[in-house]
């Protein structure tokens, strides 16, 4: 079983749409809002080198914004 994170803000366009793509799939993730949460947002940042979100982190996988290809392929 995949450990899923994916790094949000309630403003994100992109972010319901992962979240979406991961419930279709039927796997558990962990979903942190890095708008409230300073910590993640570093974390996020030294994850990733970005400040944008989404950031889907599986596993040993960091996908960077929605793209469907690689994260079906990291699930």
């Amino acid at each position: 079983m995949n450990k899923i994170t994916i790094y949000t803000t309630p403003t994100c366009v992109f972010c319901p749409a992962i979240k979406k793509l991961l419930d279709k799939a039927e796997v558990a993730y962990t979903e942190i809002d890095v708008s409230q949460d300073a910590d993640a947002l570093e974390e996020m940042k030294k994850v990733s080198g970005q400040m944008g979100v989404p950031v889907t982190v599986i596993d040993d996988t960091v996908v960077v914004g929605y793209d469907k290809k690689k994260l079906q392929r990291a699930l």
